[in-house]
């Protein structure tokens, strides 16, 4: 028992280094290796090779099947590229199997000691994370060898030499348990490396080894696929494409096994090399195979699993920039959260125009309207909230970490802005239309002048959140102070036609004081924005600092989420 605990163990472990590799790579490289594959699709060739160099970086597939679709998913790159990218990507993995497979003993220790003293001195820079990707690359290499000596006593032990005896019967079988045991441990290569090593021990006979590869193949294609279900639009062809690269390729090398068995035991006569020689040549054959043949396989991928049609109604809100597989690299993922929250700006202004519209017109049904528009604007930043609460903090430098409090404290604000004027169409239709009331020709225009001013600071607001532009942060601070000034005005010019016994004064004073003191709040929450960009460069006075805006991380971590302006 204590023999198949430690083998358990070293295989947890080389799953653990692996995903480290994984998780380091792509946080210092991620932007380039995704810049890198976009623009590669000139050509099968250029493509298939940018999928095998990313995916021999990265150690993993799937991650960059998830970064293919997410560009699929765009439109960013065609599916016939994607595709062959896919090819290299298999191929890529598959070559740094054979890597670990050499003698590398010697490298684990050091690739460990230094990876943990770069990654704890220096761990929100580029070398700690650098560190963390030596950290896992010598986990790797120390799990295999602890995998070595576990399997010793198993050789000789009857009781787990009947438990894997029993993967010697059915091939189709053997492939399942490879295919399970891969979507499991989540990695096709810790598989392959752990089953090459047991068939060295003699463990596991050669032809089941081969077996479990290819389940392991084909575990990582179903592993692709579950990986990109979130993707939306035509990401999730791509892997399955990738699948059906993978299914053909099993059933013919399991048929051709004996054929293929022979052929390696005269290449080489260790075991461990030939499961490794024959991952090497299903991944080669799969690609020269298909490659050519991608833009048909595009074609029919596309015929039989069509897009879904219609995007009215709720769908039309669903997030379209918050890719899942930018969560590995926090510049990306963090310029995603931005992009979905600017399109929060743009709904925000839609029921800006509205509501202006419905003040002039009494409409009902644009009332109805409107306020659904609030349930896109509440979906929309639930999604950018949840999505930056999956972005790793420890991988966020200083920079990193200010936008991420930016863009939480902007959808928050934007957030209450929605749930404001959704307050003020209420008003509306309680107050107003239900008693066809209407305001006095000068109130209607302070409500249009304020109106106009409160969409075109919103515009300013949107300009500085993305540019951080310190002049522009201090032009939007200087329309706060004309806005407050102006509300008050208009305030005053109210009660004076209330004391001129102006009957829609005063059948509307309520309601026309509340809005335009509301539109003083919305206009607050628009220029908030520009408080951290002054900040940062020093050119915000301390009686100005307002306790959100300073520390929207703290603020947001302890559900404070209401945030405060001025």
């Amino acid at each position: 028992m204590q023999t198949l605990l430690n083998l358990f163990a070293s295989v947890a472990l080389l799953v653990w280094g692996t995903h480290i590799v994984r998780t380091g790579i792509l946080r210092v490289y991620g932007a380039n290796l995704r810049r890198v594959l976009s623009k590669s699709v000139s050509s099968r060739g250029s493509a298939f090779a940018a999928g095998l160099g990313v995916t021999s970086l990265v150690q993993s597939s799937s991650a960059t099947a998830l970064i293919t679709s997410s560009f699929v998913s765009q439109n960013l790159i065609g599916l016939a590229p994607a595709l062959a990218i896919m090819l290299g990507a298999d191929v890529g993995t598959a070559l740094m199997a054979q890597v670990f497979s050499l003698d590398l003993s010697w490298l684990s220790p050091v690739a460990i000691f230094f990876g943990v003293v770069f990654f704890l001195s220096r761990k929100n820079t580029k070398a700690g994370q650098l560190g963390r990707v030596s950290i896992g690359l010598g986990l790797i290499i120390l799990a295999l060898q602890l995998i070595q000596e576990a399997t010793r006593p198993i050789v000789t032990s009857a009781g787990t030499k009947v438990l894997f005896g029993s993967l010697s019967g059915d091939p189709m079988l053997d492939m399942l348990i490879g295919a399970v045991f891969t979507l499991f441990s989540w990695s096709s290569l810790a598989v392959v490396l752990l089953t090459a090593t047991l068939a060295a021990a003699h463990v596991i006979s050669v032809p089941v080894a081969m077996c479990l590869v290819l389940g392991a193949n084909l575990g990582s294609g179903v592993i692709g696929l579950v990986a990109t279900l979130g993707t939306p639009g035509a990401g999730r062809r791509v892997a399955l494409g990738n699948l059906f690269f993978k299914l053909a390729g099993c059933v013919v090398f399991s048929l051709a096994l004996p054929l293929v068995l022979q052929g390696i035991a005269q290449l080489d006569e260790d075991p461990r090399r030939q499961v490794l020689h024959f991952h090497v040549i299903f991944n080669v054959a799969l690609a020269a195979g298909f490659l050519f043949l991608t833009d048909a396989i595009a074609r029919q991928v596309e015929r039989f699993f069509p897009l879904a049609t219609g995007t009215a109604g709720p769908q039309a809100a669903e997030p379209r920039h918050l890719d899942s597989g930018a969560l590995e690299t926090p510049t990306l993922a963090l310029a995603n959260a931005a992009r979905e929250t600017l399109r929060i700006g743009d709904t925000i202004e839609q029921m800006l125009n509205g509501l202006i519209e419905v003040i002039r017109t009494n409409d009902e049904k644009r009332v109805e309207e409107l306020i659904r528009l609030d349930d896109d604007v509440d979906r929309l930043y639930t999604a950018v909230k949840l999505y930056l609460t999956q972005i790793s903090r420890e991988a966020l430098d200083e920079r990193d970490g200010r936008r991420w409090a930016e863009i939480i404290s902007l959808t928050i604000n934007l957030e209450h802005v929605g749930d404001v004027i959704e307050r003020i169409l209420g008003d509306i239709k309680d107050k107003k239309i239900a008693h066809r009331l209407s305001f006095s020709d000068a109130g209607m225009r302070e409500l249009e002048d304020l109106h106009a001013k409160l969409v075109a600071n919103l515009r300013l607001g949107l300009s500085v959140f993305l540019t951080g532009d310190v002049k522009t942060a201090q032009m939007l601070l200087a329309e706060k102070e004309k806005f407050r000034d102006l509300e008050r005005s208009y305030a005053a010019q109210h009660l004076d036609r209330l004391a001129d016994q102006s009957v829609q004064s005063i059948e509307t004073s309520s309601l026309h004081l509340d809005i335009i003191s509301d539109m003083r709040r919305i206009n607050s929450f628009f220029c908030s924005t520009a408080y951290p960009i002054l900040e940062q460069a020093g050119q915000l006075r301390k009686s100005r600092l307002r306790p959100a805006a300073a520390d929207a991380t703290g603020a947001f971590a302890k559900g404070e989420l209401a945030a405060r302006p001025k």
